[in-house]
């Protein structure tokens, strides 16, 4: 029996009839699609690696303390791992409609929290896997993790006998090895040791946090009215778009800034032209508030399966029209966040909330959810991801699509997952209050036109080089047919003038499709 931390249960805390809180995504791989009994007996031979996947939750009663993690003795891979596939003709809008109705379902608490479903039937012979996992399970970084464990033919499965689970325990044994687990908090005393043995870095870390929240609270007021907050519904619309890596260091190493700060540059235009297509006035000072997740798991707590993660917020300038002037922006602001540690005090106070009753931290939770109107209009969050090609079963990750659950009064939210020299960008919206996301994912792809047109105008095309004359071709033949040799030479010699022009031409065209952004 393992006890959650505060902020993974709050994650359990905030979901309800209209909000579920699992993540995901879709992976899309070359073909052709594997055997399913293969990918299944694929999966079966790792999860002793990750033994949270065959563990479910259970609630202490009478919310005297954190929910616990146990073994699910009713486990059962055939339920998690699913096989299904598209009509033809297979499109990808054909694949996120599907995906769309599964993100949409919430996960069953009485089994562990993740499914994995294989879609076939796409065009070109791929196929795809689109996976579920509970928030409360891990965050996006770990859940890149659990992606490399799970996902690549390099990890192989450690060799054991049949699985058994253990002992599922009573509600009264939940409850008080509870109570005396609350009542020797061991890990708090070894935080307080900890502190103690380090004065110096204890007093500083407390300076930082008191600055980060001051610097936040400007920041934590509530938005103004748009189409972005409201009412959501039970039912979710996803989209996406891509962008390459290498046109975002393009932009940076021009233009300024960071890959971060691009990327949320083409967002906000992707949110300008939402806005714009709604009818609302996007005056010359509006912004966008996005929460921005940001991951302080330490170096060494890679494939440690939890949250380490904190935000920070920050406005997205969608009233300026030029691409630059909205980078300009977008750095100084964030800058500015960087220097205030506003990601120091988040997780610092989220730590705090480990010394609170449970009870109040999902009441506290749950209040957050139902407020009418939350401190920002979406939130944008980064996943780093392999910068490699992953394979399963031989079959080459072609492209990642992330899904993030939409929550409170946030009707829009953002993904992007990099992969392999790419940027994926998985767009959940409400399926009644946010229609039109296509739009957003559109606007991304534009917003990035835009800046590259800034960063690598067009270069003048050299003149293509006259091309050499062929050399006439030695005869060892007699008189008579040296001369029809001869000309025959000269017939095939003009044929390689033109054939070759032709080249260069079409080389000089290439040239000019190369530098046009």
């Amino acid at each position: 029996m393992e006890w959650m931390s505060p902020i993974d249960s709050s994650f359990l805390h905030v979901e309800n009839n209209t909000t579920p809180m699992h993540i995901g995504g879709v992976s899309i791989f070359e073909g052709p699609p594997p055997p399913f009994h293969e990918l299944r007996a694929m999966i079966a031979g790792k999860l002793d690696l990750v033994p949270r996947y065959r563990q479910k939750v259970r609630f202490v009663p009478l919310a005297a303390g954190s929910p616990v993690w146990i073994d699910d003795p009713h486990f059962s891979l055939d339920y998690h791992v699913r096989h299904t596939a598209t009509p033809a003709p297979g499109t990808d809008e054909q694949l996120r409609q599907m995906a769309s109705r599964v993100f949409s379902q919430h996960l069953d608490r009485n089994k562990p929290l993740w499914e994995l479903w294989a879609v076939e039937g796409l065009q070109g012979g791929r196929w795809a896997l689109l996976s579920k996992v509970h928030h409360c399970m891990v965050d996006g970084v770990a859940a890149t993790d659990l992606m490399s464990v799970m996902f690549s033919d390099d990890t192989a499965g450690a060799p054991s006998g049949e699985w058994a689970a253990g002992p599922e325990p009573s509600g009264l044994e939940v409850l008080l090895r509870t109570i005396v687990r609350r009542a020797s908090p061991a890990g708090q005393l070894e935080a307080a040791r900890r502190a103690l043995s380090a004065p110096r870095e204890s007093l500083r870390s407390l300076a930082e946090a008191a600055r980060a929240t001051a610097a936040a609270s400007s920041r934590m007021r509530p938005v103004s009215a748009s189409s972005l907050t409201g009412p959501i519904g039970p039912h979710r619309r996803w989209s996406w778009a891509q962008v390459r890596l290498s046109d975002v260091k393009t932009v940076r190493g021009a233009l300024g800034g960071t890959v971060n700060d691009v990327v949320l540059t083409v967002i906000t235009n992707g949110f300008r032209e939402l806005l714009e297509s709604r009818g609302e006035n996007v005056a010359e000072d509006r912004v966008v508030r996005t929460m921005v997740p940001v991951s302080v798991r330490r170096r060494g707590e890679r494939g440690v399966y939890n949250n380490r993660v904190s935000a920070v917020f920050a406005g997205l300038p969608v009233g300026l029209n030029d691409p630059a002037a909205r980078l300009e922006a977008i750095r100084r602001e964030m800058d500015g966040i960087k220097e205030s540690k506003q990601a120091v005090a988040g997780d610092v106070l989220t730590s705090m909330s480990g010394f609170a009753p449970p009870l109040l931290l999902a009441l506290g939770s749950r209040l957050v959810t139902v407020s009418p109107r939350l401190n920002m209009h979406t939130a944008t969050t980064n996943v780093p991801g392999p910068q490699q090609p992953v394979q399963t079963l031989g079959r080459r990750l072609l492209e990642s699509y992330p899904f993030v659950p939409v929550v409170g009064s946030i009707r829009i939210v953002v993904a992007i997952f990099s992969y392999d020299g790419g940027l994926y960008f998985g767009v959940t919206g409400d399926y009644d209050g946010a229609p039109d996301i296509d739009v957003l994912t559109a606007g991304i792809t534009r917003g990035m036109d835009a800046l590259l047109a800034l960063a690598a105008p067009a270069a003048p095309v050299p003149a293509a080089a006259p091309a050499p004359a062929p050399r006439a071709r030695r005869s060892r033949a007699k008189s008579a047919a040296s001369r029809a040799a001869a000309g025959a030479d000269r017939a095939a010699a003009t044929d390689g003038l033109m054939r070759q022009a032709g080249r260069h031409g079409g080389a000089a065209a290439e040239r000019v499709n190369a530098t046009r952004p």
